[in-house]
């Protein structure tokens, strides 16, 4: 008896091993979905901060002072040194982050070290990304604390690395975490929401009707586009309340901006959805297409590890992942501020994503209506 049951569990097994691989869909799930996000995990994800880029002013203009800039130059940790004389330059480098971290060096500095006195070296740190800007600072101080030993050699004088850290000066992670929580939450929620729309519609046999129906295609489309975007508006600007109320997190921006914002990234993000709805036939295989674009989308976000500190192929890709776009301007608005001309060249990606994505839902919806 043991062994007959045996017999037809095996036989059951071995069925499904058959059915499972012999379908091309799933056959490609089982071997590409891993060696994908191996891929990316292996590439994107680090905890290693470096790639930094450094604005410095240089008021004292001094031997001194030049080898001081210089270490930082010969350093594998960081990448481009931009020396400027204006402090405008060197606050606006740093607040469309074009650099991690700023030095400043006032014009008594070698007068200081050679009188063997001390003196102060400004360090400005992004502290929009918390982690981030404290290991970049903290390689900083590191650097310059080498260089006075090494110029020093018993003597007194001394260099004291100032550390301030801009847009979150006590570097409050939960401003930095609820700040991108927003994004991440958003581009779950849309996905779900658009990507099993038109799906769903096949699976429950609705489908047909909508064909037979008067609506055009692009009726249809428009149709399933508005509520899960409207939806996703709505929920994504009650987590701002929340996060700015209950949890008081400042908000440093316009409501203005970031409700234009967050209605043009929803809207890139719906595209994408759309997109993937259209081509699968169950909601099982729309499940397993938001799985697929969802995990590589947070993780070349800059979420986990900075942009920066990735493979330049993996820097290309992100232009194409709205999700990068998306958390820039809630980072920037809430936690700084951003300013209308940020605002825009961040937008433009995004417009561009979601007239592609909702260009090929439309094709692809109207092909399957053919």
């Amino acid at each position: 008896m043991i062994k007959d049951i045996l017999r037809r569990i095996f036989a059951l097994a071995k069925k499904e091993f058959i059915t499972t691989w012999k379908d091309p869909k799933s056959r490609g799930i089982i071997v590409a979905l891993p060696l994908l996000q191996l891929l990316v995990f292996a590439n994107a994800i680090t905890m290693e901060v470096k790639n930094i880029d450094v604005v410095a002013i240089d008021r004292n203009n001094s031997v001194e002072s030049r080898e001081l800039i210089s270490r930082f130059k010969k350093s594998p940790r960081f990448r481009n040194i931009y020396l400027t004389s204006s402090d405008k330059d060197f606050r606006s480098k740093i607040d469309n982050q074009k650099v991690q971290i700023g030095l400043y060096i006032n014009n008594d500095f070698s007068k200081s070290l050679r009188g063997g006195k001390q003196s102060n070296v400004l360090v400005v740190s992004d502290g929009r990304q918390t982690n981030s800007a404290s290991i970049a600072s903290g390689y900083a101080s590191q650097i310059i604390q080498e260089y006075v030993l090494e110029f020093n050699k018993g003597g007194g004088a001394s260099i004291n690395p100032v550390i301030r850290n801009w847009y979150n000066p006590n570097l409050e992670y939960r401003w930095y975490l609820l700040s991108i929580l927003i994004p991440m939450l958003a581009l779950v929620v849309t996905l779900l929401l658009t990507a099993l729309s038109i799906a769903r519609e096949r699976e429950m046999g609705t489908f047909d009707q909508l064909v037979v129906s008067p609506l055009s295609s692009f009726e249809i489309l428009l149709g399933k586009t508005i509520p899960p975007l409207f939806i996703a508006m709505f929920l994504t600007c009650f987590m701002v309340f929340c996060i700015i109320f209950f949890f008081r997190v400042p908000f440093m921006g316009s409501f203005v901006l970031y409700l234009i914002s967050i209605f043009i990234s929803l809207l890139s993000i719906v595209g994408v959805g759309l997109f993937i709805s259209s081509i699968c036939n169950t909601q099982q295989q729309a499940i397993i297409g938001i799985m697929i674009f969802q995990m590589p989308a947070m993780l070349l976000s800059g979420f986990v590890s900075p942009i920066e500190d990735m493979p330049f192929c993996w820097q290309i890709l992100t232009y194409i992942n709205p999700a990068r776009f998306f958390m820039a301007l809630s980072r920037g608005i809430f936690l700084k501020g951003m300013g209308a001309g940020d605002v825009i060249t961040n937008l433009i990606p995004m417009i561009i994503i979601a007239a592609i994505t909702l260009t090929l839902a439309s094709r692809t919806f109207k092909r399957k209506l053919g």
